[in-house]
């Protein structure tokens, strides 16, 4: 059997110990399940460093102090002029939260917590204003020169003219884009600057400002002792943020750079990468309410970092929820998508399909359903539930016309238009039914078919016309279990009589 990826990196880094494995993400939009790979990836070593005896820990940067670069499709036109401030400066784009950072980051830590995963959290903005980064900013400010020539070594591009490592928040616009450093006082700890807005002054290092994305992400590997980080792969390629970080960290900072984790992205099937930015996602919050939490876990640990995960909410989504929950896949990625430790669920996720769809949102005609198809509902009738509701959402939101169904109430007048040896066919499947479990009445099906020369197929488009007035429906063995007895019996002699 092969290692699990996760523990081939594990096995790598575990004589260098202790890690700090570093993981964010700036909450500049909806935060989705392309966003939750960085995490999970993290996540997944730091357990399997866990699992080694390593000491570990968790930690997770949210870039509040980044700035809004331009008007994302899902913002009010009215905020066109917060384009260059940073994002924990501006206002809750719904009203809702104290800041936009919040009003996206917020929702997320609540999903990381649903999901079990329990990082320390840092966010950027109090990081710069409690001066954290003081010493950082100081160093980058003095050695300008040098972080120009390197950036320009090794992407290929010179920085423009008036350049600085640091961008200034501008005390009159709030803006960190038309601003440009004129001096600064490293005894005061404090940067002139003057700004396009006709603005010019001095700010404390304090929150004054923030370093530029490629000096600010080397700058605080030291500053947390960062050992292993994973990123997407825009930031791998030849040239990029992490080849001229790499350069940064161990010239400027004299800090090794950290392992290096890359992962690629996950795409929306039939749409492409997600990116908030773009509109194009599906929010964790969105998955987390169709799929139990271990599941979105599996989602990602069963896949290598390095390939890119396809992902269709509609009919795949049941198989890798059955994939999980029936222990059918990969079992240390199991192990690791499970920290609650929870058994396997027996009840497969299509079953629930029917059975939610003949119940009509009652709780109690649910556990007569499913107990009618031979499941045990005495036990995690909780869990039971929360899978129903799980489903009701995907039938909703994602689920084919085809999966949907409705019990008809009187038999359908398309019943007429059975042949008599299909009729005949019905009225004996009645008489044999008897007590029969869920797979032997499937089986029985497809016997009488036989028995009376019948196309299977064509059988079982008559009892879906019989029950659903349509000619196509769940799977029939269990979806005739899961109603009651006499009424299954009573509609097929109806329909054979019809």
């Amino acid at each position: 059997m092969s290692i699990h990826w996760a523990d081939v990196i594990a096995e790598k880094l575990e004589k260098s110990g202790p890690h700090t494995i570093a993981t964010g993400i700036t909450p500049s939009g909806p935060v989705h399940i392309g966003n939750m790979r960085e995490v999970m990836t993290a996540e997944a070593v730091y357990r399997a460093l866990l699992d080694r005896g390593v000491e570990a820990k968790l930690i997770y940067i949210a870039d509040t102090y980044d700035r809004l670069r331009r008007l994302y499709p899902f913002l009010p036109e009215s905020f066109t002029e917060h384009i260059g401030k940073p994002l924990s400066e501006i206002p809750c784009p719904k009203g809702c939260c104290n800041s936009y950072a919040d009003h996206f980051l917020l929702p997320f830590l609540k999903s990381m917590e649903r999901l079990g995963i329990k990082p320390i959290v840092y966010r950027a903005d109090q990081l710069y204003k409690e001066g954290k980064y003081n010493e950082a900013i100081k160093t980058a400010l003095q050695r300008r020169d040098d972080i120009a020539r390197i950036l320009k070594e090794v992407s290929g591009r010179d920085v423009p003219e008036g350049w600085s490592p640091f961008d200034v928040i501008c005390s009159t616009c709030g803006k960190t884009n038309t601003t440009r450093v004129t001096g600064f006082d490293l005894d005061a700890e404090t940067v002139d600057y003057e700004c396009s807005c006709g603005s010019r002054g001095t700010v404390s290092m304090n929150g004054g400002g923030k370093l530029v994305w490629r000096v600010d992400w080397p700058a605080r590997w030291p500053i947390f002792k960062v050992t292993v980080e994973p990123f997407g792969k825009d930031h791998a390629t030849s040239g990029g943020s992490y080849d001229t970080g790499k350069r940064i960290s161990e010239e400027i900072y004299s800090y090794p750079a950290p392992f290096p984790m890359v992962y690629e992205w996950i795409h929306l099937k039939g749409v492409g990468a997600m990116h908030s930015s773009t509109g194009i996602v599906v929010t964790i919050q969105e998955m987390l309410d169709v799929v139990p939490p271990e599941v979105l876990r599996y989602l990602i640990i069963r896949n290598k970092p390095e390939k890119h995960i396809e992902f269709d909410p509609g009919l795949p989504l049941l198989s890798l929820v059955d994939e999980y929950d029936q222990r059918k896949g990969d079992e240390r990625a199991i192990q690791l998508s499970n920290p609650s430790k929870s058994g396997p669920f027996e009840i497969p996720f299509r079953h629930m399909v029917t059975a939610v769809q003949i119940a009509r949102g009652d709780d109690d005609a649910l556990f007569v359903a499913l107990k009618r198809s031979g499941y045990d509902v005495s036990t995690r009738r909780d869990e039971i539930l929360g899978r129903a509701r799980n489903v009701k959402t995907w039938l909703d939101k994602y689920a084919p016309a085809y999966v949907k169904f409705q019990l008809q109430e009187t038999l359908p007048s398309a019943v007429k238009n059975l042949t008599p040896e299909e009729r005949k066919g019905l009225g004996i499947l009645a008489e044999q039914l008897d007590d029969k479990t869920a797979a032997e009445i499937h089986e029985l099906v497809y016997a009488v078919a036989k028995e009376q020369g019948l196309d299977s197929k064509k059988f079982f488009q008559a009892i879906y016309l019989t029950f659903l007035g349509d000619r196509q429906g769940p799977k029939v063995g269990w979806f005739l279990a899961s109603l009651e007895r006499e009424f299954v019996k009573s509609r097929l002699l109806q329909a054979a009589a019809a």
